[in-house]
């Protein structure tokens, strides 16, 4: 395989996650009591939906053969409906909701940080958007672990 298609199915992984997140974050916040909560993970739903969408053009741009994944993954669908038995079980349903985030951007933050250790010099639209994303996410990673401590 080359290596524009290697790119691409790794940059399509990460549109498959972002599209997860995006399910995940408006699934979290249907299972959440706290308001705030609700507003952080329905911003954070939007926020993935936005980077789902620049790395598909981007994607476009670099391969346009490449026909760019527009659902999530079946883990994703399974980490989802784990919120939901979580949620459903738990006292704090806030606490077990973020705790899932947290799992879930954890593993987001080790996808992008692979692509960057696997292709460091790709120079174009996709990895700026790559490294703008891993930044936002170690951010939104620190909140919800800063949120959950509150809890």
């Amino acid at each position: 395989m080359d290596t524009v298609e290697k790119i691409s199915k790794k940059v399509n992984a990460l549109i498959e996650k972002n599209n997860d997140a995006y399910q995940g974050f408006k699934k979290a916040a249907e299972n959440v009591d706290s308001f705030h909560l609700r507003d952080f993970m329905m911003d954070e739903a939007t926020q993935r939906q936005e980077f789902a969408a620049r790395l598909s053009r981007a994607l476009r741009t670099y391969n346009p053969d490449f026909d760019p994944d527009t659902d999530g993954s079946f883990t994703g669908s399974m980490h989802r409906a784990w919120i939901d038995i979580k949620a459903a079980l738990s006292m704090d349903n806030d606490e077990s909701v973020l705790e899932e985030c947290i799992r879930g951007e954890k593993a987001s933050v080790d996808e992008y940080e692979d692509f960057l250790e696997d292709y460091p010099s790709l120079h174009s639209d996709i990895s700026g958007a790559i490294r703008d994303q891993l930044s936002h996410i170690k951010q939104v990673l620190d909140r919800v672990k800063t949120l959950e401590d509150l809890h």
